[in-house]
């Protein structure tokens, strides 16, 4: 469904060390800064990219956004959140563990980033 998300940072070497972390914890590898500073991690799934924001404003979270990451067990969840905690990331709503919502459970692990985007670690239980 999406082919790219995109995340403002006022301090892209300090997001990189977080989404860099949180992103091995998946099996990905570490992002590439390019020549505009944008720090991007693409593979056949889509791209993350973690820029200044293009208008030269301070960037700002998005109030009521969240980005969510697919992981293959709870263990991993637990892994990319321990991993944004220790590279500048904050533990937000609930800590990690299984949520009921209608008729399936899901495993979650919220954090913000650096720059304070809300993010989620998703497992599908059921």
């Amino acid at each position: 469904m999406f082919s790219h998300i995109v995340v403002g940072s006022n301090d892209i070497e300090k997001s990189k060390t977080f989404y860099d972390a949180i992103l091995a914890a998946l099996d990905y590898p570490a992002g590439v800064i390019d020549e505009k500073g944008r720090c991007i991690y693409a593979n056949s799934e889509g791209v993350l990219i973690v820029t200044p924001p293009i208008n030269g404003q301070e960037a700002t979270p998005g109030n009521g956004m969240t980005i969510g990451f697919s992981v293959s067990s709870p263990e991993q969840a637990d892994a990319w959140h321990q991993a944004g905690i220790e590279n500048g990331g904050i533990t937000c709503e609930d800590p990690p563990g299984v949520r009921a919502h209608s008729e399936r459970e899901l495993y979650l692990a919220y954090l913000r980033d650096p720059s304070g985007n809300k993010l989620c670690a998703v497992y599908h239980i059921a």
